[in-house]
């Protein structure tokens, strides 16, 4: 393929574009063939792009992907999917990437009538401005914001709290594991091997990012927690919310190729901890938590009885407190990572939307 960018003609709206062509982009189109397959009405696709090139899609989505894939890296920043930006109203644009650029076009698409599924948690779960947009012009145009494969990849997390708002109940306090990659480490984690032989275990498997700074950071959790309080009523700038890292001051400056060399810095802070709690008959668990106005994430001592304690591998884990759920909190758990839950929960939404359109079309 020898450019980055293939003039796109104007086609009907309704139509599909995808930005990202990583493990949850190749995902989203392998589940996208095996529904239609089935004989499910998805919408065509338009075209597909990352940030190498951007490609037409006339037909089967497969052999774009692929070619896509192959083009040539780009030696400067540049955004070719921008080129190519033909969406109209009634169309639905995927975001499959984890970029800030992307992120902030999800407002003007938004505005345009134009339908936004996302994974991508920097829409909803950073400043509070753009999440406000975001709220704002769904409400003017009636173009929909599919998130959730934002939380707990696709886990009822976000339609269950709004369900509960609109119902009229109050929510007070959510809490909960967060984290797929967090999940697995501390599970995994008895104090007979060093911390950073989990997390190197957890690299190998794909559990963490290729930089497990980032999951152990703290970060991700937090942009979590900022999605849920926002849909649940609970007031919380970006600002508010506590983060207690993992990671060692010395081994969040060091360059990524170092730091893989350096996560034994990690290991004795974790044991000490690890420690105490056993003495006190508790486990760790890398808790998200937050309540009208405040919010913390980071590692706690819970006892093994407690709710939040239980679950497996990568699963998530969260509590809900409200009205309705007082004296004992509605527990919500699953699959809390992978490539091929998240893609399910992105055609989930897209599914939602296009039965919402065919509808409103009668």
């Amino acid at each position: 393929m020898s450019a980055q960018v293939i003039e796109l003609s104007r086609a009907s709206s309704g139509r599909l574009a995808l930005l990202g062509t990583g493990t949850v982009g190749t995902a989203f189109v392998a589940r996208y063939q095996a529904l239609q397959a089935r004989g499910l009405a998805l919408p065509p696709f338009r075209w597909l792009a990352n940030s190498r090139a951007v490609l037409a899609c006339d037909g089967a989505p497969e052999r774009p992907l692929h070619e896509v894939k192959r083009a040539p890296r780009l030696t400067a920043a540049a955004a070719p999917w921008k080129q190519a930006d033909s969406l109209r109203a009634g169309d639905v644009v995927v975001d499959a990437t984890a970029s800030e650029s992307v992120a902030a076009e999800h407002a003007l698409w938004l505005a345009r009538g134009v339908h936004v599924v996302t994974a991508n948690k920097l829409g909803q779960g950073a400043q509070q401005q753009r999440a406000a947009q975001i709220a704002a012009h769904c409400a003017d145009s009636g173009a929909r914001y599919g998130d959730s494969a934002t939380v707990g990849a696709g886990l009822p997390l976000l339609s269950s709290l709004r369900a509960l708002v609109e119902g009229g109940d109050r929510i007070h306090r959510i809490e909960g594991v967060l984290s797929g990659s967090l999940a697995w480490l501390f599970h995994r984690y008895d104090g007979s091997e060093p911390f950073s032989v989990a997390v190197r275990e957890a690299l190998a498997a794909g559990f963490t990012e290729p930089d497990p700074r980032l999951d152990l950071s703290g970060e991700d959790v937090r942009r979590k927690l900022l999605i849920l309080a926002r849909a649940s009523g609970l007031g919380l700038a970006d600002g508010q919310v506590q983060v207690d890292s993992l990671v060692p001051a010395a081994l969040a400056m060091l360059p990524h190729a170092q730091a893989l060399e350096q996560l034994t810095q990690l290991d004795a802070p974790l044991h000490q901890r690890w420690l105490h709690a056993r003495e006190a008959g508790q486990v760790l668990r890398f808790i998200g938590r937050v309540e009208a106005g405040a919010a913390r994430v980071g590692v706690q001592s819970l006892a093994a009885d407690h709710p939040l304690a239980s679950g497996a591998g990568t699963d998530n884990r969260v509590a809900i407190h409200s009205d309705r759920y007082h004296d004992q909190p509605l527990l919500i758990q699953g699959p809390g990572a992978g490539a091929e839950v998240t893609a399910a929960a992105l055609l989930d939404d897209v599914l939602r939307i296009a039965r919402t359109q065919t509808t409103e079309r009668r």
